[in-house]
């Protein structure tokens, strides 16, 4: 997060803001495009998102946290099936390149992921 005025608000969203790779600025600082939140009738903190090309890197990191914080690609086979079936119900293999990010990620080649996902469609 930014630097921002110390303020309850802004300490209650530092994890959600850290989980989808947005930052907290100064409401002052706020540009159009920032979501600028409220306490008591008065601006607290503006969010500014993160931007698209960064969605694929943050789901990525959220799975690696739901394994315990482990790098993903010492994960075993079914808790990488898993990984690849939790991405594609976030869409993860609708961005550019999603599948080979993916496979770097998990240490395996893309024909696995492609094998992981075809598996999970007939189940």
């Amino acid at each position: 997060m930014s630097d921002t005025p110390d303020h309850p608000l802004t300490a209650a969203l530092k994890p959600l803001l850290e989980a989808v790779g947005a930052t907290a600025v100064d409401p002052a600082e706020a540009r159009p495009e920032d979501v600028v939140l409220e306490w008591d009738g008065a601006p607290a903190v503006a969010v500014r998102l993160a931007h698209l090309s960064s969605a694929l890197d943050l789901l990525l990191a959220e799975m690696a946290r739901q394994f315990d914080g482990r790098p993903l690609a010492e994960l075993g086979r079914t808790e990488k099936q898993r990984v690849v079936a939790l991405l594609e119900e976030r869409g993860a293999f609708t961005v550019r390149h999603g599948v080979e990010t993916v496979a770097s990620a998990l240490g395996v080649s893309r024909f696995t992921v492609y094998n992981y996902l075809n598996r999970q469609e007939k189940s």
